[in-house]
């Protein structure tokens, strides 16, 4: 059973009683790349912030916003969505979930249009496409939008952004626009932000530790050029550091959801503690670049 499957029946199980791709070149080492310093950590709750967050910035002042198991709305999971990954916002405010479901042949993100409205845009999933859709990142740009599957990839893919790009409704097939090739497999990935036009920085749950020479790490994809749409774009991938893994509980950490705040030049990530410690001491960890 795949581990986040396992989380989530051991969230809920603690809460009722209280496509593989081939190592590609190596990445170069993470001093050719920014240095993200620990600067402090806030508690995530396990049933609604366990899954992504994202800093949204319309209107003025708006709050941070997370997901998690607790915050997937009923008539949403009664329909067979029932993962929520990490989201993410464009700079006028539309506000953007990534679903998956156990079985069939789709995708959904579920977007909340700056005034309130929600609307549902469905993706048929393409040849080798994995079901998975474990984040999304909105370009800066705002019309496009990557997303990521779980596994062992070597490519990122690039939607036009549902409720953004006039080209999008909800009444048809969001379509994938383009791919993203990245120079080194990643695995796992569980959430990217863009912190420039070209600039990723994502959150990797690899709990083996043999595509960069550590686990949980967190990594940096420098674009050729910032996603169009029209054309494929290469990805060049450096890990910068382990996320932190400190818990009460031995066991195994689950990396979920990042973003970076332009606002502040904070990067949060969450990290789930193993066993039971996930009600108690999971954090969201915030960095400041050196």
């Amino acid at each position: 059973m795949p581990l986040r499957a396992r989380r989530r029946r051991t969230v809920l199980a603690a809460l009722a009683p209280l496509t593989a791709a081939a190592l590609l070149t190596a990445a170069p080492p993470a001093s050719a790349a920014d240095t993200w310093t620990e600067a402090g950590s806030d508690r995530a709750d396990a049933l609604t912030e366990s899954q992504g967050l994202t800093s949204v910035e319309v209107p003025a002042g708006a709050a941070n916003r997370y997901t998690g198991i607790g915050t997937i709305p009923v008539g949403v999971s009664g329909r067979g969505w029932n993962h929520i990954g990490d989201p993410d916002a464009s700079y006028d405010g539309h506000y953007i979930e990534p679903y998956q479901r156990d079985d069939g042949t789709t995708k959904m993100f579920r977007v909340q249009a700056p005034g309130g409205t929600w609307s549902e845009y469905v993706h048929t999933l393409g040849p080798g496409e994995a079901r998975n859709n474990s984040w999304v990142a909105v370009t800066p740009g705002g019309q496009w939008m990557l997303a990521g599957e779980y596994g062992t990839m070597s490519r990122l893919l690039v939607f036009p952004t549902p409720g953004v790009n006039p080209g999008t409704s909800p009444s048809a097939n969001l379509p994938q626009a383009s791919t993203v090739r990245l120079d080194h497999a990643v695995r796992d990935v569980q959430g990217c932000d863009f912190v420039t036009a070209t600039r990723l920085l994502c959150s990797s749950d690899d709990p083996a530790g043999t595509l960069f020479g550590i686990t949980k790490p967190l990594l940096q994809v420098d674009l050729s050029a910032e996603p169009n749409g029209t054309a494929d774009v290469t990805g060049h991938v450096t890990a910068l550091r382990q996320l932190p893994l400190r818990s009460s509980c031995s066991g195994t950490f689950e990396t979920e959801g990042i973003d970076y705040d332009r606002r502040t030049g904070t990067l949060r990530v969450i990290v789930l503690s193993p066993g039971f410690c996930v009600l108690t001491d999971s954090k969201t960890y915030r960095f400041t670049r050196s």
